[in-house]
């Protein structure tokens, strides 16, 4: 009887899915054919659209197109490709799918129809009526809502076995034997919202990735939304439109020709020329409507040099748009970025396109209906089969996509199951000679791993420990796929010349990955800076130290247990606090070993307010410490990943965070205090001229008159003329560790400007190099001293080809007077 009923069940669910084809199939009616030019080659992004609709495809790389259709009768379909006829065809669908196989013809570009004023180059005159008219064209469209379809690939060739010593393997299955093939795949379909100017809004209703059927792509609307009515267009850095107010301070144009287009209406297609290749510009083609002056497509690239991404050769970025009788009005209807890179040995290349369908202009959108979310999903948006997405998919997939899909399907299945797991564990976590000094235990079918670590960072010298080594021990366990985890660790440490042996250790665990809940307790024994923020990086004192006998670094020792919590309350606003018990000793310096001993210098003492006195510079306490620190990023918008949370700052406004400090239960009462301190900052980028970043801080102390030295505000400063640091807003590179720390009341002020390229990048000769010019002012006030001020000019982007990771400064400093200037040599890469 169940075996009855069992395969009774099992024709049932066999008939149902049969009826699903069926009706998916009815659903999914087509017309398909393939485009080619004259000579028989396939032609990619084709634009397809049904005449006066935006209801339409693009043809994929092998210039095959799938059109749905909702019913069988006639209708009039319009195939437009740059470079080539427009083609209508009317067609009276009899049976779906129905096959409709067009070749287009190459356009005619012509200039006998041009009059060329011997004193004006025609295309200068066409710019300028499309400049005049580039603010009416922007504000045309008030607000819109449309489908959204975006694919994303990309591909290496080649890739080495090791990248940094660290083995990739396969990249889940991507690579075949000659180490080349497809490592990311993904498609997005979605419904967008967008009012004037700025907001975009987008509901994801499918997703789907290569290789993880529980995956969300990352491909959205937001990433590829670039708006050539607008003077500069965000593109890794702030590019310069080719129809910009200023565009003629950075292109030249040439007029190849003029061609029309299916209305009729005279398209001018115009060569974009950058004057000067470092600038951040574009070349290629734009296309313009005469008389409207708007723009009917762009053929543009862009190197890597001119975005500022260092990994990228060239980019290519190609739009396409399509009139609207009923709108009066130019759209976006398809697009696509292609990409060439190479870092690191390893090169590839890329496409991401998109598409835009179905639009609804000026559909009483307000204010009202957008927010700070910006991207979310429907519920099993990564859910879909085959057959929704070939239903729905206005870009059919190549052979190769194709191939990318069913291959890394099922390699999923395998590499998920125990077996297959346990099998690469087995062979992963022989310990090899190489892991002696590092190695780990994974377990990856339950998700945990661990290990040890001898860093090549933990041989240091200072002048109280003599040399140091360390050892790290781990455990992780991911919980899981939400990035919800546990971690364990422990850091022992040994001084050769102090002899001790100090350990800390640490259990963290993450909440969750929305308001990214984390609860922290530690506890050990450390060697630390006076100055918590650790100006003085370990290698920067190890070699200041042993080559030239400088040992600004001043350190004591804290034996301690804290417990640490932080979360996002709502958006925007995060609250982190601690408090712990602290056991804090004076140390001394116990060596005076140099690589090069010189007889006129001698190291100075371990105490930071006066490096000539061998008095301790604090009493030994014990004390307790409470923190509560609020940030709030104004203006925070937000994508909603199904149990994720992806925070976007805005570079309209800054940030503030508010903190409160409090020593208490020491056991000298005078090292008992009150602090309060705010801090504001910013960074922005100001059109073509550069990035403009700023820090502001300032606090107040109460009951602090006599406070152990390591509670006072300390201040970044330099001494070793080296700086390892993106930019220099937090930093006083001209000023002792500890010249200038207050136990009162403090006001700190940064600012630096990047001119990225819009100074140094229009100077004959010294535009080839590619450099950035960047100045900056810093000021410090406290109540015992005369205000400090740094004032900076400097170099940036120094290096060759790709590797720019050099940057020299200038520096000049006052306090009631000239007081030094100096030279700073900036590492940005490591």
């Amino acid at each position: 009887m169940s075996k009855f009923n069992h395969q009774s069940t099992s024709m049932k669910l066999k008939l149902h899915a049969l009826f699903l084809l069926f009706v998916c199939t009815f659903a999914s009616a087509q017309i398909t054919g393939t485009i080619t030019n004259t000579n028989g080659e396939p032609l990619p992004f084709v634009n397809i659209l049904v005449e006066n609709t935006f209801k339409g495809t693009t043809s994929n790389d092998d210039g095959y197109y799938e059109l749905s259709v909702s019913e069988k009768k006639s209708c009039t379909i319009v195939y437009t490709y740059l470079g080539y006829k427009t083609v209508k065809k009317t067609v009276d669908v009899t049976s779906l799918p129905f096959k409709v196989d067009v070749t287009l013809e190459e356009e005619s570009v012509s200039l006998n129809e041009v009059v060329v004023a011997s004193e004006d180059n025609p295309a200068n005159a066409i710019i300028r009526q499309a400049i005049a008219k580039r603010k009416e064209n922007l504000e045309k469209i008030e607000s819109f809502k449309a489908d959204f379809y975006s694919r994303g690939l990309i591909r290496i060739k080649d890739a080495p076995e090791k990248i940094l010593g660290q083995e990739i393997g396969d990249l889940g299955g991507g690579l075949d034997s000659t180490r080349s093939g497809i490592i990311y795949l993904s498609e997005t379909i979605s419904k967008i919202q967008y009012l004037r100017p700025n907001q975009l809004k987008e509901k994801i209703t499918a997703s789907k990735v290569s290789g993880d059927d529980n995956g969300f792509s990352f491909n959205n609307a937001q990433d590829v939304d670039y708006n050539f009515y607008n003077n500069t267009v965000e593109f890794g850095n702030q590019i310069v439109s080719p129809i910009a107010n200023n565009a003629f301070g950075y292109y030249r144009y040439k007029l190849e020709g003029i061609f029309y287009d299916e209305h009729g209406n005279l398209i001018n297609k115009i060569n974009v020329i950058p004057k000067r290749k470092n600038d951040p510009v574009f070349s290629g083609t734009i296309y313009i409507v005469e008389d409207q002056w708007t723009l009917y497509a762009i053929e543009l690239d862009i190197t890597g040099t001119q975005a500022r991404i260092p990994a990228a050769d060239i980019i290519s970025l190609k739009q396409s748009f399509s009139y609207s009788k009923t709108d009066d009005l130019w759209a976006l209807i398809s697009q696509s970025i292609d990409f060439k890179y190479g870092i690191f040995g390893i090169k590839g290349d890329g496409r991401f396109t998109a598409v835009y369908s179905n639009y609804e202009f000026n559909s009483n959108l307000t204010q009202k209906d957008f927010g700070a979310e910006l991207v979310s999903f429907e519920n099993e948006a990564n859910k879909k089969d085959s057959l929704f997405w070939k239903q729905i998919r206005p870009v059919p997939l190549t052979e190769e996509e194709r191939t990318d899909y069913v291959k890394k399907d099922s390699i999923q299945i395998v590499r998920e199951s125990k077996t297959y797991l346990d099998s690469v564990d087995r062979e992963k976590n022989k310990f090899k000679l190489g892991d002696v000094l590092g190695y780990t235990y994974d377990n990856s079918y339950k998700k945990y791993s661990l290990g040890f670590d001898i860093p090549i960072g933990g041989v240091q010298f200072n002048t109280v420990q003599g040399f140091t080594t360390q050892l790290n021990l781990f455990y992780n366990k991911q919980l899981d796929e939400f990035r919800r985890y546990f971690n364990a660790s422990a850091s022992v440490q040994y001084g050769f010349s102090d002899e001790r042996l100090r350990a800390t250790a640490s259990l963290r665990y993450k909440f969750n990955n929305t308001n990214r809940r984390f609860l922290t307790l530690s506890g050990g024994t450390k060697v630390e800076q006076f100055n918590s923020a650790e100006p003085i990086t370990p290698f920067g004192n190890s070699i200041a130290t042993l080559f030239f006998e400088e040992n600004y670094m001043k350190l004591y020792e804290r034996r301690f247990i804290q417990l640490n919590y932080s979360e996002e309350l709502f958006n925007g606003f995060y609250l982190y606090s601690n408090i712990s018990y602290e056991n804090r000793s004076a140390l001394f310096n116990t060596t005076d070993q140099a690589f090069y001993p010189r007889a006129d210098q001698v190291y100075l003492t371990n105490n930071p307010i006066d490096p000539t006195s061998t008095d301790a510079p604090f009493e030994n306490h014990n004390i307790v410490k409470f923190n509560v620190t609020g940030q709030i990023n104004f203006g925070q918008k937000y994508l909603s990943y199904p149990d994720s949370k992806f925070n976007i700052r805005s570079e309209k406004y800054p940030t503030l965070v508010l903190s409160y400090e409090k020593g208490l239960g020491a056991t000298n009462s005078d090292y008992n205090f009150d602090q309060i301190k705010a801090r504001l900052y910013q960074s922005f980028t100001i059109a073509d001229k550069g990035r403009f970043s700023y820090n502001l801080r300032g606090g107040k102390f109460f009951n602090a008159d006599d406070i152990a030295f390591m509670d006072y505000q300390h201040f970044n400063g330099n001494q070793i003329n080296v700086s390892r640091r993106g930019n220099y807003t937090n930093v006083f590179n001209n000023l002792g560790y500890y010249d200038l720390s207050t136990n009162d009341s403090y006001l700190e002020m940064h600012a630096e400007h990047d001119f990225n390229g819009f100074i140094l990048g229009k100077i004959p000769g010294l535009n080839k190099l590619n450099f950035n010019l960047i100045v900056g002012a810093h000021n410090l006030a406290t109540p015992d001293n005369k205000p400090y001020q740094e004032f900076t000019i400097g170099v940036d982007n120094i290096g060759w080809g790709k590797w720019r990771f050099l940057r020299f400064d200038y520096i000049r400093s006052y306090q009631g007077g000239f007081q030094g200037d100096a030279i700073l040599f900036g590492l940005k890469f490591f």
